[in-house]
């Protein structure tokens, strides 16, 4: 039998498209949810279909960044075909999102049976919700907000790139925060720092969303349940995306920060009374 139904599945592709992008870990809200619905979070086939599903929010951004991606695709084809093209910043900035994107896809695989098992408890999520507050809340400060879009260089996507690993070993960390945050710290604005978080994100997700696919079928998971988790973390992601580049063009990230303790601490409450199992 399928470990999730079509309406878990519905829900959890609402919480995904809502949280994969903005920084407040959509890892530790699926965990949380699925907690909630009393799905087992360290179930394999729990853990594949999470990863399926995201991408579906990453569909998302290949349509609401179509026309930059093209663009960028391009200017990179023409620099492996013509040298004189290879100082345009469409074509390096092509490279360096495959660069950034390999310590992330080697910490995975390498410590897979660590994410999928210890790394995957609600107290983690907790504790991960409230350190990675403070770390954007600094961030946030500290931040010059001088450097925009074309100004990132291979050492802000490799450092940017790079601080995907703590979402990934630390569920609830927040890869979108973690991102962002680092893209903060190296002076780069809150919409450049943001939309550098969304291209780091597609190869690295959809990767994992495709490696996971055969776990998730394999491991119990029917195909119509992921189908509609998919499809319904797309559209709701997609608006999820629209919103947030309105928003931090005009605001702080202060309102996440506060959101994310009080999760975080809500959730520390849930696991000591019992309400909620790790």
């Amino acid at each position: 039998m399928s470990t999730i139904d079509i309406g878990q599945a519905t829900v959890l592709g609402i919480v995904e498209g809502v949280t994969e992008f903005l920084p407040v870990s959509s890892t530790g809200h699926l965990k949380i949810t699925e907690g909630l619905m009393g799905i087992p979070v360290d179930d394999k086939a729990v853990v594949a279909f999470t990863a399926v599903i995201q991408v579906g929010a990453i569909a998302a951004v290949l349509v609401y960044f179509f026309k930059d991606i093209v663009r960028i695709v391009r200017a990179w084809g023409r620099g492996l075909a013509h040298r004189e093209e290879r100082h345009q910043h469409d074509y390096r900035f092509a490279w360096w999102v495959i660069y950034a994107t390999i310590p992330i896809v080697a910490v995975g695989l390498a410590a897979k049976p660590l994410i999928e098992g210890a790394l995957a408890s609600l107290w983690v999520v907790a504790a991960s919700l409230i350190v990675g507050s403070g770390l954007m809340w600094a961030a946030d400060q500290m931040g010059r907000h001088k450097r925009g879009e074309d100004d990132t260089t291979l050492k802000d996507a490799m450092l940017v790139g790079c601080s995907q690993i703590l979402a990934l070993l630390f569920p609830g960390f927040s890869r979108s925060g973690a991102t962002i945050s680092t893209g903060l710290i190296l002076d780069l604005d809150r919409v450049a720092a943001t939309r550098l978080s969304f291209f780091l994100g597609i190869p690295a997700l959809t990767g994992a969303g495709l490696y996971e696919l055969k776990d998730a079928i394999g491991a119990g998971v029917d195909t119509l349940p992921l189908v509609v988790g998919t499809a319904v973390s797309f559209v709701v992601a997609y608006a999820s995306i629209a919103w947030l580049l309105k928003f931090v063009a005009k605001h702080s990230f202060n309102a996440f920060v506060t959101y994310r303790i009080a999760a975080g601490v809500m959730l520390f409450g849930l696991l000591a009374t019992g309400a909620l199992s790790a």
